[in-house]
């Protein structure tokens, strides 16, 4: 699957502040990320609002269990017939493995596209990884977890844009790379640590960039769109 070079993250409180922003953005703008907030609170609901619209879903939970509960969490995100969604890639091996495998299984067995399977490496707003007992630098996190999400078949991972250029050094083309953490010039940094602009993330190689309250908080949110997808 060819990424948009823009995921818009639906940041916000409610299903109304959603329809407003597809509304604003139209065309555009295909395909869209619903976090832990917007799914406590509306459920599948939200996913198929966004079907019904003809928009791209990456679902961005972070699956983190035992093999046999994100397996099954996986099995339901196929059901809803989302485009992309993550699970931790700290969760090892056997967890990613058995995580694509029901993927494709169920994908398979109702004859649509299995949706991408993404491992989340190291948070954006982390810089510090020893307070959790992990030793080395987030870089040298991000390799070692990107290496493993590989081996593990999984489609690509999530890393903040300061990875981006080591990780394609070390893998194919075809592995995906999705960066949040990105902020245009002039924009608060908010809780995120490790950022660039998202022109420089997608000229150090990442296939999209995930970004939300920036465009929300922009003069003209379609205009700062139509920028960044012509960049």
């Amino acid at each position: 699957m060819k990424l948009s070079p823009l995921i818009v993250a639906l940041d916000v409180d409610r299903l109304s502040d959603v329809k407003k922003i597809i509304l604003r953005l139209g065309p555009s703008v295909n395909f869209y990320k619903v976090g832990l907030k917007l799914f406590t609170h509306y459920g599948p609901e939200i996913l198929t609002f966004l079907k019904k619209q003809q928009k791209k879903i990456f679902l961005d939970l972070k699956f983190h269990d035992i093999p046999n509960t994100v397996a099954e969490a996986c099995r339901e995100a196929v059901q809803h017939r989302v485009d992309m969604l993550t699970l931790h890639a700290c969760g090892g091996s056997e967890m990613m493995k058995r995580a694509v495998r029901t993927v494709r299984e169920e994908s398979k067995a109702r004859k649509i596209r299995a949706p991408l399977l993404l491992g989340v490496t190291v948070l954006t707003s982390m810089d510090d990884l020893g307070e959790i007992g992990v030793r080395g630098t987030p870089v040298e996190q991000v390799k070692k977890l990107a290496k493993l999400a590989f081996e593990s078949k999984l489609d690509g991972v999530i890393c903040s844009p300061h990875e981006i250029s080591v990780l394609r050094k070390m893998l194919p083309k075809t592995f995906k790379i999705v960066t949040p953490g990105v902020r245009p010039l002039g924009s608060s940094k908010g809780d995120q640590r490790r950022v660039k602009t998202p022109e420089e993330a997608l000229s150090l190689g990442a296939d999209a960039v995930v970004m939300g309250r920036p465009i929300f908080e922009a003069k003209d949110p379609l205009s700062l769109v139509q920028h960044l997808l012509a960049f």
